[in-house]
């Protein structure tokens, strides 16, 4: 019998036996497998047995559904692939020689911060007419387009807006303060001056 087991951290070694012809899989309780993890959609995937093939299909999910490193709508997931519901990773057992996953694909490297007159990158907007589900949603880096666009400056970005100076009240009054107590020391100074000065008349 195949089942789903989990490998994240955490939940590592958390199964699902894949016993039902159609298996929901998801965040919240209604689903046949719940995950409570804030990656997973609330109703994420749903994994389909059709004769010996099992079929992963994502049911519009924030942050994807992925066989291995490539994202799907709906495809076969094999013994020995790493199915990714969000950052959930997991994989099928189906009562064979354990197979080891393939090593990660090495890091790459970071890339260079966007300059400060370009946009932002932004979350991108959930489909209209989808609910908001509270799934946190997996930043996914610059889009080309927007590092094709670095050099132009968005309509909306004007200076004395977002970026104006903010007054700050206390250094205002320590400025006002330290010209008092100036004011206040020089007319003692002038004033043990002229009384040194002016002495005692004899």
């Amino acid at each position: 019998m195949a089942k789903l087991v989990i490998l994240n951290q955490g939940m590592t070694g958390r199964t699902f036996d894949l016993i039902v012809e159609r298996t929901t899989v998801g965040r919240v309780e209604d689903n046949t497998f719940q995950i409570g993890d804030g990656s997973v959609s609330s109703h994420h995937a749903e994994i389909i047995l059709r004769g010996q093939d099992i079929v992963v299909k994502d049911l519009n999910s924030t942050n994807g559904s992925f066989i291995g490193a490539e994202k799907i709508t709906e495809s076969v997931l094999k013994p020995g692939q790493i199915l990714r519901l969000g950052q959930v990773e997991m994989r099928i057992d189906d009562g064979g020689p354990v197979v080891a996953p393939p090593p990660p694909a090495p890091a790459k490297a970071p890339a260079p911060a966007p300059a400060p007159a370009s946009t932002p990158p932004q979350a991108p907007a959930p489909p209209s007419g989808k609910k908001q589900d509270g799934t946190m949603v997996i930043p996914r880096g610059v889009s080309l387009s927007d590092l094709e666009q670095g050099g132009t400056r968005p309509a909306s970005f004007t200076s004395g807006t977002a970026f104006s100076k903010k007054k700050n009240k206390v250094n205002l009054w320590f400025i006002i303060g330290g010209i008092v107590v100036t004011i206040v020391i020089i007319g003692l100074i002038l004033f043990l001056i002229s009384e040194v000065h002016s002495g005692p008349q004899q």
